[in-house]
């Protein structure tokens, strides 16, 4: 009997799978809106230099005396003259002279507060020379997402699925309120180091622990409806945005209900799989028999005791008794190969998407408008996903989410910039690959690895694409070269990774790895079956002869 019959055995996808599921993914809708926030909580608005305080602002020009005009007859940003241009008001029909000389605006700025009452750029004024700083706090958050996939996945492996979650709940909860009462710049991106590195184990142990409480025919169905849950927190970014456009209440309040995830987080049941790859069978067994009871088979559930499970679990036992560490990825051959291709592919998946969501900000539409077409992209890609996740396999659905995307975005690199329709178009086509690339890679790689490690990997894997996010705004400063370099970096990534992909094993129908024995085993199995194969052909020849 294998873990996926005690599964069936117990309920299979019962009231506990239901609950617990809806409870795990509920979150996620606040983390998809915790990654992209700063697209309205550090939104730049129009802005001008302020003039001295002694300025006289009620003749000649006001306040356009002050204001140098750049090539477009726009306010210069980061400018103001030295002096009043006198003669060269508005009132008598002439233009205000961008001649004389100028100045940094060394009274701070005035912004237009029409459509963003208040972002960290406008309370530390994070523009002109201070510009980068509005970036070092995405950034900051993204090292944070870095680290939390490296280090919260090896303790994850170490100390359960469910004890972090508990604590990534109250981290995102506390450092998130606490970002929105942060009286300076640097102490915000602390607070928001913190909160990436809890929300990218938020993720990966969201997948892990729904996974391994699923049966195997269910896991494309979870896989895709994580990836559902995180389109929806794009849409209700934005809608929470418009209707909070200051941004320590944003900040307030995509960070409180993390609170309440954290209470009824204690009532989370640990994964009884993973107990049993750590050699504990007492708790397999409280964990099996109390999901038992509450999916209504409390018969069942008795016939369980540890002699069963001793029979039925015993390669777990006799092999999986001690966890593998962060440089069996390495050490082990079979591990190795798998590491080495999935890398390929998070840093692809990832290295691609950013740079294509930098290029789409060239819609010329609302922002809060932009932020429901990113969700509505997903929709449908990521239901076509499913269907061929669930057909064809894994790695169909993986290699051509990336090669599809790599081709829309190396064509946008020759079409004309005239023809915007055209260009839109294959790059909403492209971002929508790139989604489905995301909700596929996810699935893949928990079922690919094996249970003693599946955490680490998972983790090394959102780390390398974190590096990916990273990396990818560095390649769009080649447009000084040349205007279409950057997407030919962009697409070219994905179609050399997308080769990856046929070097690793389908995982449609297959149970959970829970050694390196049982990946080592499923390697051997088809040569097996091909000579097997081969000496039933020969069989016909020999009574032949």
């Amino acid at each position: 009997m294998a873990f996926n019959d005690l599964l069936q055995q117990v309920g299979g996808v019962g009231r506990f799978q239901w609950i617990q599921l809806t409870l795990v993914v509920l979150p996620l809708i606040l983390m998809a809106s915790h990654n992209t926030l700063q697209n309205f909580t550090a939104a730049i608005p129009t802005h001008h230099c302020r003039p001295p305080a002694n300025a006289n602002l009620s003749k000649d020009g006001g306040l356009k005396a002050w204001l140098p005009r750049n090539k477009q007859g726009q306010p210069e940003s980061c400018l103001r003259f030295t002096s009043q241009q006198w003669g060269s008001t508005s009132a008598n029909g002439t233009e205000i002279n961008s001649t004389g000389a100028t100045e940094p605006c060394i009274d701070g700025w005035i912004y237009d507060n029409s459509t963003f009452p208040s972002t960290i750029v406008t309370e530390w004024d994070l523009v002109c020379t201070h510009r980068a700083f509005r970036q070092l706090g995405q950034s900051l958050y993204m090292v944070g997402v870095l680290l939390g996939a490296m280090v919260f996945g090896y303790l994850a492996d170490r100390l359960g699925r469910r004890k972090i979650l508990i604590l990534n709940y109250l981290q995102t909860a506390v450092s998130g309120t606490c970002a929105a009462f942060a009286p300076n710049f640097p102490t915000y991106c602390t607070f928001r180091l913190l909160s990436g590195m809890s929300l990218a184990s938020i993720a990966i142990n969201c997948m892990t622990l729904n996974m391994e409480w699923m049966p195997i025919h269910t896991r494309a169905c979870v896989g895709t409806l994580v990836g559902y849950v995180y389109s929806l927190g794009q849409f209700l970014l934005a809608a929470m945005a418009y209707a909070v456009p200051h941004w320590r209440h944003l900040q307030l309040l995509v960070s409180v209900p993390f609170f309440a995830f954290f209470i009824y987080s204690w009532f989370f049941i640990e994964s009884a799989r993973w107990y049993s790859s750590s050699g504990r069978l007492d708790l397999t067994l409280k964990a099996l028999q109390k999901v038992a009871r509450i999916n209504g088979k409390q018969e069942e559930g008795a016939k369980l005791n540890i002699e069963v499970l001793k029979a039925s679990l015993q390669k777990e036992l006799t092999i999986g008794k001690g966890q593998a560490s962060a440089l069996e990825l390495l050490r082990c051959p079979t591990l190795r190969h798998l590491f080495l291709c999935l890398t390929m592919l998070w840093f692809a998946t990832s290295f691609a998407y950013y740079g294509l969501v930098m290029d789409l900000q060239g819609f010329g539409v609302s922002i809060y408008l932009i932020q429901v077409i990113f969700g509505a992209v997903d929709l449908p890609a990521k239901l076509v996903a499913f269907l061929v996740i669930n057909s064809l396999g894994r790695r169909p659905a993986q290699m051509a989410s990336l090669l599809l995307a790599g081709i829309c975005i190396l064509v946008n690199g020759v079409i004309p910039r005239e023809q915007s329709i055209v260009r839109t178009s294959l790059a909403v086509l492209g971002k929508g690959c790139l989604a489905a690339s995301f909700n596929c890679i996810f699935l893949y790689t928990g079922e690919l690895y094996p249970t003693v490690i599946r955490q680490m990997g998972l983790g090394m894997g959102s780390t390398m694409a974190r590096v990916g996010s990273i990396v990818s705004p560095l390649v769009s400063m080649t447009a000084e070269l040349y205007p279409s370099i950057p997407l030919f970096i962009y697409g070219a990534v994905p179609v050399v990774a997308s080769a990856a992909t046929a070097l690793l094993p389908e995982t449609l129908g297959q149970p959970l790895p829970d050694t390196v024995l049982d990946l080592d085993n499923r390697r051997r199995r088809k040569p097996r079956r091909h000579q097997q194969e081969q000496q039933k052909q020969m069989v016909p020849l020999q009574a032949s002869a």
